[in-house]
C-alpha cells in the first residue's frame, strides 16, 4: 500500500510539474504576440515590397500591442530573405512577405534554391496584388492592346520590350503576350525598373510591363501612356483601363505579395493571425491607402494561398518552358 501512496503521489507531481511546463506555452499563445514581430521583406527599401511591409507593420503594431518591424534582406532574387523566414522558430513572431518571383518563378526557372517554396513555409494568407499595366511611349502609334498587337506583326523583330531583369514577372508578362498572340517582341533586360522606365520614356524602347507607381511620373508628365492593364479584372485604381485579356483572353500577369512564416506555425495562431490580417485588408481606409500606392488588397484564407501558390508555380513554369528561359540566363 505504502509504495501505491508513494507511487500516487509521483504521479501528482508529475502533473503539476508537466502543468508548469505547459502553462507557459499556452499563455504565450494566447498573448500572442508577447514580443516585437520581425517581418523580412525580401526586397530593398523603397519599392511595392517596402511600402506594403511599412503599410502593414503600422497597422499590425496597433491590432497587436506589440512593434512590428520590418527587416529588408534583399539579395539572391529575393531568396535570402525568404530563407530567413524558412529558418526561423515556428512561434509566429518572424514573419515574411512571400513574393511572386521568390515563391513561384524561380522555384520553377531551374534556379537552385534554399527552400522548398510549397513546403517550408506556412502560407498566412495574401496581402496584395500589384497590378501591371500595359505601358508605351507617348508617341508610339498604339493606343490599345489591338493596335500594338498589329503594330508587332506589321514590324516583327522591330519593338523592344523591357524588364527589371530576365525573369521577373515582368519579363515573363512580355513572353506569356508573345506565347499567346504569335507576336514577335524583343525582350531588353535591364538592371532594375527605374532605368528601363526613364528609356521607355524617352522612345529608346517600346513596351514595359510595368507596375503603376513604377512609371507614373511619367504619365502625369504625358511622356508615356498606359493602354491596358494585365490584370485579370480592372484594376479599381484606375477604373477606365481596359485589361489585356479584353482583347486576349485569358491573359493575366501581376505581381502580389503574402503574409508567410516558417512551417510548422500552429494552427490556432495560423486562423489568428489570417483573421488579423483579412480584418485589415477590409478596412476601407487602409484598403484606400494601399491602392494609392499601386497596389490592391487581395484577402484569402491560409489553403487559398497555399493553393494560388500552386497554380502561380504551373502557370509560370508553362511560360518559362515555351520561352526557353533558363536559371543560367538569369546571371
Amino acid at each position: 500500500m505504502q509504495s501505491i501512496r508513494i507511487s500516487t503521489v509521483g504521479v501528482v507531481v508529475a502533473m503539476g510539474v508537466s502543468t508548469l511546463l505547459l502553462t507557459p506555452c499556452v499563455d504565450a499563445q494566447d498573448k500572442y504576440p508577447s514580443r516585437p514581430v520581425r517581418l523580412v521583406a525580401p526586397y530593398p527599401p523603397g519599392g511595392g515590397a517596402d511600402f506594403t511591409g511599412r503599410e502593414l507593420a503600422q497597422k499590425l503594431t496597433e491590432a497587436w500591442g506589440q512593434q512590428v518591424v520590418v527587416d529588408n534582406r534583399p539579395g539572391a532574387a529575393t531568396a535570402i530573405g525568404h530563407d530567413i523566414v524558412a529558418k526561423s522558430r515556428p512561434d509566429g513572431h518572424t514573419l515574411g512577405l512571400g513574393s511572386a518571383s521568390g515563391m513561384a518563378v524561380n522555384p520553377v526557372m531551374g534556379t537552385k534554391m534554399p527552400y522548398d517554396a510549397l513546403k517550408d513555409f506556412t502560407t498566412l494568407g495574401m496581402i496584395v496584388s500589384l497590378p501591371f499595366i500595359v505601358a508605351v511611349p507617348a508617341t508610339l502609334p498604339a493606343n490599345n492592346v489591338r493596335e500594338l498587337i498589329a503594330l508587332a506583326k506589321v514590324q516583327p523583330g522591330k519593338l523592344n520590350f523591357v524588364s527589371p531583369g530576365t525573369g521577373t514577372p515582368n519579363h515573363l508578362a512580355g513572353e506569356m503576350l508573345k506565347m499567346m498572340t504569335g507576336i514577335n517582341i524583343v525582350h531588353i533586360a535591364y538592371k532594375g525598373a527605374a532605368i528601363a522606365a526613364t528609356d521607355l520614356a524617352s522612345g529608346t524602347v517600346q513596351i514595359f510591363f510595368s507596375t503603376v507607381p513604377g512609371v507614373m511620373p511619367f504619365i502625369r508628365g504625358g511622356r508615356v501612356k498606359a493602354i491596358a492593364a494585365a490584370t485579370a479584372q480592372r484594376f479599381r485604381g484606375m477604373p477606365e483601363l481596359p485589361t489585356v485579356n479584353e482583347t486576349v483572353p485569358g491573359f493575366e500577369c501581376q505581381g502580389w505579395y503574402g503574409l508567410i512564416g516558417p512551417a510548422g506555425i500552429n494552427k490556432a495562431l495560423v486562423t489568428r493571425i489570417n483573421a488579423d490580417l483579412n480584418r485589415l485588408l477590409g478596412n476601407a481606409e487602409f484598403g484606400q491607402r494601399l491602392m494609392n500606392g499601386g497596389v490592391e488588397p487581395f484577402s484569402t484564407t491560409p489553403e487559398e494561398m497555399q493553393r494560388f501558390l500552386v497554380a502561380e508555380q504551373k502557370r509560370w513554369g508553362a511560360v518559362i518552358k515555351s520561352a526557353g528561359i533558363t536559371a543560367d540566363a538569369m546571371r
